[in-house]
């Protein structure tokens, strides 16, 4: 584990846990990627020089470069292009040296005319197979730089071989609906335009060849950003699969003045063997070094929400009464959605009014605190920072607070428009708004929304107005932090219209998400699964509420079933829940909280898919490996389908687990349980079991 310098060969080696990322240095100083995959002697490493002659082509377009700038005879697409003093669009690098600790390594590139200083940036983690990937570019000069792209990290994958490419080409209610694509040449391009990371592609690319759950080296990259976001992946005549990820290059540019220097969004990326210890060290990793530090190792409540049951009519009485029922129910915090605010019956109007509304809780808002701080639940409140109806006090006193073109009329999305975030003046009264109601009431959870995307993207206040995607997002992440500094027992959920702001950028800052506002258990399964992938399962808010699509019924056992998958949270109308149904929530709730360590800080397995497999099943298994929580779950399985075997993952394979299925108790060896399983025969409609295994 560590960084590794070759000096006679001008090698690099990074050793993770499992891996080597290798990159050397050619006579020129440009920088390629040699090797990344299973571990070598580090002694063998050398860079093969191409001496190839290729007719009316440069050999540069096939190297594999770490960090290609414009310019010169390359001709593919490049990680960084700028705008010089006079005019001049070209940048020609020579490597000026490096740096290296333990688990870091830094290489350090100079323009050889221009005041450009470009810093690959490196880091390791002990344990992990993950690689933090961030790019450092400095004016070193006295004249602004403008940067018209600027990815984060050029990442070359191993081999001439086609790769599977997995992303996702979800949309409001279906967010993180998987796309796997043989890239067997061309380019393969997933952005957000939105001044979000959106609910259609996502920020990141799994690559794999012949891999699966268990099986196979699957390579993937993490963009650290919850903005305009570019994935590109191409694969060339010759083989070699180069990516990008970073900030949109659409609509982009950043000025660096004279002496500035700037850091790009980081990416997470690595190799491992199978999707499975892909996906658990993503998890694993989240919690240790992504997630806030408050509450990173602590477990999210059960929380309840009154949105379904009372929508925008709020009061002290109704949500009392609710919160009553959400207590008998076992929750450990009550949740008041929309419509407290300003003049705020319906949503055309009132967002930016952030002040109590009198009408609805004429002795304010501290009685129904106490009402359901009595109950021994926390209270947590919902906002929408970012937005402003045109029918609000905030937009009457100060319209040019949105964003907008002086001559454009504003499209309005949902009865309401975009803050210019970038002004001070509105992150300022945002953070002042929301700190003061902290500040004088007892709230321990903040739900932050973003409903619509940002359009009329005019800031003139901006003197580059493309650096206001930059800057929006930035202005969130400052106002989340310092709101954490200031209060530090609050709890932060992010939200965008459902599952429209769940990157790992966000994951910096916020101790949760919001997965989708698809709150069908059926659904659900498939969203879950995708989520799974690629994010840690602690961040994964699901609910149990009242949502039947195409009038299904389903069981609330079975909704329990799926949403104790995650961060459970209940979402229905419990003032219309009987007593029966208020102690069957209870009873699922108390399971829920007996194993949520598993669940939120376990590894986690995928065992059978609901769409291949008509039934879907998921393991959770205790870092000690002691303890599991097995879930399965089906709708409707064919009459024929014969009983299917199921065989666990991640269990001890000498030691003796115990476990009752059906009634009977049974007692087998972590191994026969891996290797031969268990029986399932689920032909039962919601089929439904949750499973606790321990070790004897």
């Amino acid at each position: 584990m560590g960084v590794y310098v070759n000096k006679k060969e001008n090698v690099f080696t990074l050793e993770t846990k499992n891996t080597h990322y290798v990159i050397g240095l050619d006579n020129l100083g440009n920088t390629h990627n040699i090797h990344w995959g299973k571990k070598c002697r580090v002694d063998d490493y050398c860079l093969m020089q191409n001496n190839e002659k290729i007719p009316s082509d440069n050999n540069f377009d096939h190297a594999r470069s770490e960090y290609t700038p414009f310019g010169k005879t390359m001709f593919r697409q490049c990680a960084i292009k700028a705008s010089f003093f006079d005019k001049c669009r070209e940048i020609n690098l020579h490597f000026k040296g490096y740096e290296s600790g333990n688990n870091s390594l830094k290489l350090i590139y100079a323009d050889d005319y221009y005041p450009l200083e470009i810093t690959l940036n490196y880091e390791l983690f002990d344990g992990f197979d993950i690689i933090k990937r961030y790019t450092t570019v400095k004016n070193t000069g006295n004249d602004e730089i403008v940067f018209e792209r600027l990815m984060s990290a050029e990442i070359s994958l191993p081999g001439t071989y086609p790769y599977h490419i997995m992303n996702t080409r979800g949309e409001w209610g279906a967010e993180f609906s998987p796309i796997d694509t043989l890239l067997e040449g061309g380019s393969l391009h997933f952005e957000c335009r939105q001044g979000r990371s959106g609910h259609n592609h996502s920020p990141y690319f799994i690559a794999y060849k012949n891999a699966d759950e268990k099986i196979g080296e699957v390579f993937f990259a993490n963009l650290m950003w919850s903005g305009n976001f570019e994935v590109e992946v191409n694969r060339d005549f010759r083989g070699a699969t180069r990516a990008h990820l970073g900030m949109n290059s659409f609509d982009f540019e950043f000025a660096l003045s004279g002496g500035e220097c700037f850091n790009t969004p980081a990416v997470l990326c690595g190799v491992t063997q199978g999707f499975s210890e892909m996906s658990n060290q993503l998890n694993r990793f989240g919690i240790k070094y992504v997630l806030p530090r408050n509450f990173a190792n602590t477990p999210l409540p059960v929380l309840y929400n009154s949105w379904e049951a009372t929508e925008f009519n709020v009061n002290t009485k109704d949500q009392s009464a609710l919160a009553v029922k959400a207590a008998k129910a076992g929750c450990e915090l009550f949740v008041m959605d929309d419509g407290w605010f300003g003049e705020r019956y319906d949503d055309h109007a009132g967002l930016g009014d952030w002040f109590v509304n009198e009408q609805k809780f004429p002795n304010g808002l501290d009685e129904l605190i106490k009402n359901v701080n009595d109950l021994g639940m926390d209270f947590g409140l919902w906002f929408e920072p970012e937005m402003v109806n045109p029918n609000s006090d905030l937009f009457r006193k100060h319209p040019d607070w949105a964003y907008h073109y002086e001559h454009r009329p504003a499209n309005e999305i949902r009865w309401q428009l975009v803050l210019n975030m970038t002004k001070p003046e509105v992150q300022e009264y945002i953070f002042n708004r929301i700190d003061t109601l902290l500040s004088e009431h007892n709230i321990k959870y903040i739900k932050w929304d973003m409903n619509r995307a940002i359009s009329e993207s005019g800031a003139e206040n901006l003197k580059h107005e493309k650096m206001l995607w930059y800057y929006h997002t930035k202005a969130v992440y400052d106002i989340v932090d310092r709101l954490r500094k200031k209060h530090p027992g609050v709890q932060f959920e992010s939200c965008s219209s459902g599952g429209g702001r769940c990157d790992w950028g966000v994951l910096e800052h916020y101790d949760m998400v919001w997965t989708s506002d698809n709150t069908d258990s059926i659904d659900r399964i498939k969203i879950q699964k995708n989520y799974s992938l690629t994010r840690p399962i602690k961040t994964m808010r699901a609910w149990v509420t009242d949502v039947n699509w195409y009038n299904r019924n389903t069981p609330l056992e079975f909704k329990f079933n799926i949403a104790m998958r995650g961060s459970l949270s209940l979402g229905g109308n419990l003032s219309k829940y009987t007593d029966e149904e208020i102690e069957e929530c209870r009873k699922w709730v108390d399971l829920y909280k007996e194993i949520r360590n598993t669940v939120q800080f376990g590894d986690f397995y995928r065992l059978l898919d609901w769409e291949k497999d008509e039934i879907s099943s998921v393991f959770y298994l205790n870092e000690e490996k002691t303890e599991g929580v097995l879930f399965i779950a089906a709708v409707n399985t064919s009459c024929m389908k014969p009983a299917i075997e199921l065989k666990f993952d991640g269990l001890d394979d000498s030691k003796v687990y115990e476990y009752d299925f059906d009634g009977i108790h049974f007692e087998y060896t972590g191994g026969f349980l891996k290797n031969v399983g268990i029986t399932i025969d689920a032909k039962k409609q919601y089929y439904n079991r949750i499973i606790r295994i321990k070790a004897k």
